[in-house]
């Protein structure tokens, strides 16, 4: 009976946090919005935030049961005003530094957690900021801004704080709208068993069709929370780059006839690339179609064996050929749980180097070769805008053992555990509590040592991977456009050790592209009081730039105090401690 009632206990608070049997009939009219399926009742941070918001707000049935790895479908109508003051839990994942650990936001959970399944299939849901109060119905509608997290397309949420949206929102007078889409194997996956003729569902990319349908959604309903549907900017970071380049130049997308879902874009660390375009030894985003082929087919097979129904992989081959058909293997995959077929990429398919997820090019939702369909004007034509941050790769030193021309072994020596550990609690303006050498190998040191030193190796591996299909989209966008800007982000004011050990990493322009300063992942080796003027000036140029780009397709704006040219010109973004300092490059 015990269990009984905790299970029972679990599962209504699972239903409660995501806001599916909550009501709010007693909400003041202010924060009430009519979308097309029902009214949702959201949260007046005016005296806060400056902000009102709307969390956890359905733009898609749950995918799940019958509806796992299908295209979103139009989520059930309701009629009582629905609760939106929270976010929904993220997407179904294995829990790394950049999940949502055990509560669905930034706490100790996250260091706990790692290596667990976590978050839910029932995760399609999106988060609305406005600026507060909104005045009649006069008022000209807001510019739209809608956000794509990354975390390589297998991890990630919308309830980090680095990505809430109302400092953006009150900042930039904007909508700021962050939507979840699936993730790993639930949002990529390409497998025969699973195929049914329908093309845009054949094609495996479920992530880039959840992200198509919260863009419907604000077509169809932005409007009632103040948004302009003509003035929709779509943008993403790492993994969310390559979503929305590849949302730029799928053919599904030019082929669609009606009004276009976004009209300007902002990529943020990541590219499009196949390796047919790129230099030699650069790194692809799309990777061929057949690799993902062997990864869904080795998660069916893998599958068979851990639930006991074959001892081995020929026996699962020829447990799949005796089926004769797809309908059997596709109802054992959708039989399994989430967390049993996590465990399969964790266990058995990542082992195989097959626990990577992406865009699967399948020649409909996703082009064959982005780069060729840009070169030859089958895409999506607007203005882009592109940012990136001076030393990428120091988040990821790891991947320094790729290549012997790299180094050859790890520049880590922390686990994600210790890295956690230590960075939750650092301490930023007290005296250095860390060192170099507790974070990185003797054979990288010291750092600026030239060509064998971390700095050396890294910016070297960064200019075969996030230098070169950076360059690689923009020179092809160019070739056909004017309207395409980009931005270096060398901010790199840390305290020591970190300014050393990260620099200006991976993800480190996110604070200031929306605002956010507070708690996050890497808040205590980043920000310190000495530094907080000039951070804080250098956040106000950049969200400026993406407003201005927001509201008429171009980032400049007086405030950089020098003209932004198009690419292949950049504008630099940096601050000392007291002030920004922008430049044009």
């Amino acid at each position: 009976m015990n269990r009984f009632l905790h299970g029972l206990a679990a599962a209504v608070a699972l239903v409660l946090l995501q806001g599916c049997a909550s009501v709010a009939t007693d909400a003041p009219a202010g924060v009430r919005r009519q979308t097309a399926f029902g009214p949702v009742a959201g949260r007046d941070d005016g005296t806060g935030t400056g902000t009102i918001s709307w969390k956890g707000v359905p733009f898609a049935q749950p995918p799940v049961g019958a509806l796992r790895w299908k295209a979103p479908a139009d989520p059930e109508r309701w009629t009582a005003p629905r609760q939106a003051a929270d976010f929904a839990l993220a997407c179904v994942q294995t829990g790394r530094l950049y999940g949502p650990g055990r509560h669905n936001r930034y706490d100790e959970t996250i260091g706990q957690t790692l290596g667990q399944t976590l978050g839910a299939e029932d995760c399609l849901y999106l988060n609305i900021w406005a600026p507060a109060p909104r005045a009649a119905a006069a008022a000209t509608p807001r510019p739209v801004i809608v956000w794509v997290h990354g975390g390589s397309n297998i991890t990630g949420y919308t309830a980090d704080p680095v990505y809430d949206g109302a400092a953006l929102a009150r900042s930039q007078d904007a909508v700021v709208v962050s939507v979840n889409y699936r993730l790993g194997i639930f949002g990529f996956l390409d497998l025969a068993a699973l195929k049914s003729g329908n093309a845009a569902e054949d094609g495996g990319n479920f992530a880039l069709l959840d992200i198509v349908k919260a863009l419907e959604f604000v077509q169809r309903d932005i409007a009632a929370f103040g948004g302009d549907p003509s003035r929709v900017t779509l943008m993403g970071q790492s993994a969310g780059a390559v979503n929305v380049y590849a949302l730029l130049t799928s053919p599904m997308l030019v082929a669609r006839s009606g009004p276009p879902l976004f009209h300007r874009l902002v990529a943020l660390s990541g590219g499009i690339s196949t390796p047919t375009t790129l230099p030699a030894g650069a790194i692809a985003a799309i990777q061929p179609r057949a690799r993902w082929a062997e990864r869904g087919e080795q998660l069916l097979l893998q599958s068979l064996i851990a639930d006991g129904t074959a001892t081995d992989e020929a026996a699962a081959r020829e447990r799949v050929r005796a089926a004769r058909g797809t309908p059997a293997m596709a109802a054992h995959l959708r039989s399994r749980t989430a967390d049993a077929l996590l465990s399969v990429v964790r266990t058995r398919l990542a082992p195989k180097g097959m626990g990577a997820s992406n865009p699967i090019p399948d020649g409909w939702v996703v082009a064959h070769d982005p780069i060729r369909a840009i070169r030859e004007g089958r895409y999506l034509r607007m203005p882009v805008l592109a940012g990136k941050t001076r030393d990428e790769v120091r988040l990821f030193p790891q991947l320094l053992a790729m290549r012997p021309e790299f180094g050859g072994t790890s520049g880590r020596l922390l686990d994600d555990a210790a890295v956690f550990a230590l960075v939750s609690r650092y301490a930023p303006d007290a005296t250095p509590a860390s060192s170099v050498a507790q974070w990185i190998p003797q054979a990288y040191l010291p750092v600026d040592r030239p060509q064998t030193g971390f700095i050396a190796r890294t910016a070297a591996l960064d200019r075969l991977w996030f230098d070169a299909m950076r360059n690689d989209v923009l020179d092809a966008l160019r070739s056909r456009q004017q309207e395409v800007w980009a931005y270096d982000f060398d901010w790199d004011r840390l305290p020591p050790p970190f300014d050393a050990i990260f620099g200006a990493a991976h993800t480190f322009d996110l604070p200031f592209v929306f605002g956010n300063f507070g708690p996050s992942l890497y808040a205590n080796i980043l920000f310190t009081a000495q530094n907080r003027p000039g951070r804080l000036a250098l956040s106000a140029q950049m969200m400026q730039s993406l407003g201005a780009f927001a509201r008429a397709g171009s980032p400049a704006h007086p405030g950089l105090g020098t003209p932004w040219a198009p690419w292949p010109s950049r504008m630099v973004f940096d601050a000392d401690d007291a002030s920004a300092r922008v430049s044009a490059k």
